[in-house]
C-alpha cells in the first residue's frame, strides 16, 4: 500500500505566497508600460470670447498635430485662476499664459516655461493702458482724484497688464487704491472692459496695447477707435509658453520643436504659418526659461514694497525691500547672462 505524506499547510502557504507574487510581479511589468501619449491638451487664455479664440486657434494647433503627430485639444478659458488649477491637476500639458498666471503655474502647477511670444512688429513687449471713451475729458491726474464719482474697469487679479502692472506703476505710487478711489470698481477681461468704455459703460478700464491691435485687426477697430489712452506702463516682457514639467521627455521635444520653428523661414507654408500668428498679433516663438518670469516676480515686489510702505511697518518694509533687492539682483545677473537690456527701472 502506498503511504501518501500529508503535505504541510506551511508548505502550501508557501507555494500560494509563490504563486501570488509571481502574479504580483506579471501585474507590475504590465503597469509599467503605460499606452504611450497621443493626445496634448493646450490650454488658451481666452482674453477675447472663446470662440474668437477658438477661429484664431484652429489653424496653430492643426499644425501642431501635423508636426508633433499627437492629437491637440484646446482648453479655453477667460479665468486664469481656472488655467492655473487646470494645470496642477494635470488636465492640460501646456499652455499659453500670461505673465502673472504664469508665475503662479510655475509656482503651484508644477508648470516651467520653454518659449515666449514675440510682437511681429519687432517691438519686443506690450504696455498696459489705461482707456476711456474717445470723446472723454478725463486725464490720469482726474483719475487720482479718487472721488468716487467714476466707474472704473479693472482685470483678473492674476493679469499682469490688467491689473498687475497699473497697481505697480501707477496706483501704489501715487498712494492709491482702486477700491477706495472709484464709485465702482468691476473686474473683467480685455474684451468686456474695452466695450464697457467704448460703449460708456464705465468711465476708465485697464487694457494692454496688444488687445487693442487685436480689436482692429479682427474686427476693424470697431471698439479700439472708440477709446483712447490716457496712460502706459513701462514695456512688459510677452507672454510665456508653460508646460508641465513632469511630461514625457519625448512629448516635451516634440512640442518644442514645433513652437520654435514655427513661422520660420521663407517657404509658403511659413508665410502661412506668420499670417495665421498674425491674427494674434503674435510674430512667433522664441526659446525661454523660468528667468523670463523675473520682471513680473520684480513688478510683484514692487507692489509688496509699496503696500509694506502704506501700512507703516518698518519690519515688514525692510523685508520687502530686501527680497526686491534680491529679485533685481537675480534679474541684472540673468539680463547680463543673456545680453538684454533692463526693462524694468
Amino acid at each position: 500500500m502506498i503511504r501518501r505524506t500529508p503535505i504541510s499547510r506551511r508548505v502550501v502557504a508557501g507555494l500560494g505566497l509563490v504563486a501570488a507574487l509571481t502574479l504580483a510581479a506579471c501585474g507590475e511589468k504590465k503597469a509599467a508600460a503605460p499606452a504611450a501619449k497621443d493626445t496634448i491638451v493646450f490650454s488658451i487664455l481666452s482674453t477675447e470670447s472663446a470662440q474668437n479664440m477658438e477661429s484664431y486657434w484652429k489653424p496653430i494647433l492643426a499644425d501642431m498635430e501635423t508636426s508633433t503627430g499627437m492629437k491637440v485639444k484646446p482648453f479655453f478659458s477667460s479665468n486664469y485662476s481656472s488655467l492655473i488649477v487646470a494645470m496642477g491637476a494635470k488636465q492640460t500639458d501646456v499652455g499659453w499664459f500670461s505673465n502673472a498666471s504664469g508665475l503662479e503655474a510655475v509656482r503651484r502647477s508644477g508648470g516651467e516655461v520653454f518659449a515666449r511670444t514675440f510682437d511681429p512688429s519687432g517691438t519686443d513687449g506690450y504696455k498696459s493702458v489705461i482707456i476711456v471713451p474717445a470723446d472723454s475729458k478725463l486725464t490720469v491726474e482726474g483719475l487720482l482724484k479718487c472721488d468716487k464719482t467714476l466707474d472704473f474697469g479693472i482685470g483678473d487679479k492674476k493679469s499682469t497688464s490688467g491689473t498687475l502692472a497699473p497697481m505697480t506703476y501707477l496706483f501704489i505710487p501715487a498712494d492709491k487704491k482702486p477700491e477706495t478711489c472709484f464709485k465702482t470698481v468691476l473686474s473683467a477681461s480685455h474684451d468686456a472692459n474695452l466695450f464697457a468704455v467704448a460703449n460708456h459703460k464705465l468711465d476708465a478700464a485697464t487694457n494692454n496695447s496688444t488687445a487693442l491691435s487685436l480689436n482692429r485687426l479682427a474686427k476693424g477697430g470697431a471698439q479700439a477707435d472708440k477709446v483712447k489712452v490716457i496712460w502706459e506702463s513701462p514695456t512688459l516682457p510677452e507672454d510665456p509658453i508653460v508646460w508641465r514639467k513632469d511630461l514625457d521627455p519625448v512629448v516635451k521635444e516634440k512640442v518644442r520643436q514645433f513652437f520654435l520653428t514655427y513661422g520660420q523661414g521663407d517657404t509658403p507654408v511659413a508665410a502661412q504659418q506668420r499670417a495665421n500668428l498674425k491674427r494674434l498679433s503674435m510674430g512667433g516663438f522664441k526659446a525661454a526659461d523660468d528667468t523670463h518670469l523675473l520682471v513680473v516676480r520684480e513688478m510683484e515686489a514692487l507692489e509688496h514694497v509699496g503696500l509694506a510702505r502704506e501700512s507703516g511697518d518698518a519690519a515688514k518694509l525692510a523685508a520687502a525691500e530686501t527680497a526686491l533687492a534680491g529679485i533685481k539682483a537675480e534679474r541684472v545677473a540673468a539680463e547680463g547672462k543673456a545680453g538684454l537690456a533692463a526693462p524694468v527701472n
